[in-house]
């Protein structure tokens, strides 16, 4: 028998479901808390749109699990994963900074990282997991090879949840 969980963990799904590929984060979110039901309570998953959310989001959370499109010009589907928080190495922008270049969407993910870990607010461990993204066109679906890597992608959260005190 497995002993209780005592880590909070919070899983965020960031991405806008109407702008095609960037809205696989919030697909991995969604088909992990159906998977999840109620556990208890230690898990909270949540999608966004917005990284600055994140600070909040993540608010004394011992693991915090994000799933974003990323674009690093490697395979549209394939899934990496990436440790963010703690001691791990300042995130880069390149791949996580979003679709769009101007005004507050000019905010991404490694903006909202290293401006937690700058406030002493990112959680002591931060796995991303990244879904290499083919297009972010409005109004588009998932494409094809990012709709496959979905199942990937859950299972990729639900290993790190698992690892950090079995979900």
């Amino acid at each position: 028998m497995n002993a209780p969980r005592t880590t909070s963990v919070v899983v965020v799904g960031l991405g806008n479901p109407g702008r095609g590929d960037d809205g696989v984060g919030p697909a991995v979110a969604a088909r992990v808390g159906e998977l999840l039901g109620d556990d208890g309570g230690l898990v909270r998953v949540v999608g966004h749109e917005d990284p600055v959310e994140l600070l909040e989001t993540w608010a004394g959370a011992d693991l915090a699990v994000v799933v974003d499109a990323v674009r690093t010009g490697g395979e549209p589907g394939t899934v990496l994963v990436l440790e963010a928080g703690g001691d791990a190495e300042p995130l880069t922008e390149e791949p996580w900074g979003g679709p769009a270049r101007g005004g507050t969407h000019a905010f991404g993910l490694a903006a909202a990282v290293e401006l937690a870990r700058v406030l002493d607010r990112l959680p002591s461990r931060v796995a991303v997991v990244g879904v290499e993204a083919a297009g972010w066109a409005a109004g588009a679906a998932l494409s094809a090879p990012v709709a496959a890597a979905v199942p990937r992608a859950v299972a990729t959260v639900l290993e790190l949840l698992s690892e950090e005190g079995g979900c």
